[in-house]
């Protein structure tokens, strides 16, 4: 009896570890999936455009097992963000922004997802070309989500600052006014900016140290950008009224009044009798398009109720525009828009 129980003992001991073995897989397999590290490369090319320099870096992303991953990567130069960009299927991303004179070390800087680890790429160095030609340089920085890429679900808004930067402004003879505005916005999204203009003088900052008032710093928009949500229990012509009475009325008052008419005309001359069928088609036609319109829907129903924005995620690029009447200058971004 002591070697069953024994045995038994065993057997239990050998479920219970295998139980708590497998418990433990089962418990670090998210964590190990969330912890996949990541490498990120950064490869940057400039060209000269209207004496102003353009850059282009492009972008690779890979797990330790060297398959893509996916998210977002922001371009930095120290603390700046010249730009986000999301990954494509292949890991990869191109960003485009403008770059003022001089050296620039920029860093490619992967900020992960719900599978990987964000990583940074080496620093690249790049060379703006130096120019005398007054321009602005454009740079946006996370305020609400505190973040790229800005996450958003349905309905929620998020807010960033726009930063224009002068480049040679010194040279300035009257000033630059600078328009903002943004493009690759899923259905259903918005974005305003306040100021939508900046302006910019021969003695406008170039920077500022932290905490310094606005009047000594480059000028800052603040960009909202605002998603549309669904409305949900409710299909959109739930609400709308089906005036039933209203549409018999515009086919029967028409086809009674063409027989009444009809019926008039026949006792009388053939001409009466041809007349009384043009009026009654006139009135047909003329209900009948009214009561079918577009138009007469809205004013009669009101509008449906609006879709909400699709998810996904979008490149979001900002544009600012200036010109002096001759020539304009154009430079822009992108950040990075994922809406749940």
């Amino acid at each position: 009896m002591q070697v069953k129980k024994n045995r038994r003992r065993v057997r239990l001991d050998w479920i219970c570890a295998a139980s708590l073995a497998l418990a433990g897989v089962l418990w670090a397999s998210p964590a190990m999936a969330q912890n996949t590290a990541t490498e990120t490369s950064l490869n940057v090319s400039t060209s000269g455009r209207a004496g102003h320099t353009l850059a282009s870096a492009a972008v690779a992303v890979t797990d330790e097992y060297g398959l893509p991953a996916a998210g977002a990567v922001n371009i930095q130069e120290g603390d700046r963000i010249l730009a986000s960009v999301a990954l494509n299927s292949a890991g990869q991303a191109t960003a485009r922004f403008s770059l003022p004179g001089g050296s620039h070390a920029l860093t490619a800087v992967y900020t992960g997802d719900a599978s990987h680890l964000g990583s940074n790429s080496p620093v690249v160095e790049a060379q703006g070309m130096s120019s005398s030609t007054p321009g602005f340089q454009v740079t946006v920085a996370p305020v609400t989500p505190a973040s790229f890429p800005m996450v958003l679900t349905q309905g929620q808004s998020g807010t960033a600052e726009v930063t224009i930067t002068p480049v040679n402004n010194a040279a300035l003879t009257s000033p630059m006014f600078v328009t903002l505005s943004c493009s690759g916005l899923p259905n259903e999204a918005s974005c305003t900016f306040t100021p939508e203009n900046v302006e910019i003088l021969s003695d406008t900052p170039t920077s500022c140290a932290s905490g310094s008032p606005a009047s000594s710093c480059p000028p800052i928009s603040s960009m909202l950008l605002q998603t549309q949500a669904g409305i949900s229990g409710q299909s959109p012509t739930a609400s709308i009224p089906t005036h039933t009475n209203g549409r018999m009325w515009a086919i029967l008052f028409p086809g009674v009044l063409g027989l009444g008419g009809l019926a008039w005309g026949t006792r009388r001359r053939r001409w009466l009798s041809r007349l009384s069928l043009l009026v009654m088609l006139g009135c047909i036609s003329t209900l009948g398009v009214a009561g079918c319109s577009p138009l007469y829907r809205y004013y009669q129903h009101g509008p449906g109720y609006p879709p909400a924005t699709p998810t996904g995620t979008y490149n979001v690029t900002v544009t600012a525009q200036s010109s002096n009447g001759v020539t304009a200058i154009s430079n822009s971004t992108t950040i990075v828009l994922t809406v749940q």
